[in-house]
């Protein structure tokens, strides 16, 4: 007898996700790593103790993407 189970995922926008604060070493390691290893981010957080592979994606995400960038800066034009 097999048993297979659910799960339902919920997709967040990136619209929604906190800011990740990382150290200037942390954000230094994280590049150095994504250039030698890609975005291995289990790897990655591997090396950087206390943080998930998910954070240390959204954290590349929040920095690297063209399209998060630009909702972030009109956001914070209106708050200004």
């Amino acid at each position: 007898m097999s048993t297979t189970a659910t799960s339902t995922t919920s997709e967040v926008s990136s619209k929604e996700w906190k800011v990740i604060h990382m150290s200037e070493q942390e954000e230094d390691l994280i590049h150095r790593m994504y250039k030698l290893v890609g975005d291995k981010w289990n790897l990655i957080a591997g090396r950087i103790p206390g943080r998930k592979a998910e954070e240390i994606e959204r954290f590349w995400i929040m920095r690297h993407t063209h399209a998060f960038s630009v909702t972030t800066n009109q956001s914070k034009a209106k708050h200004s």
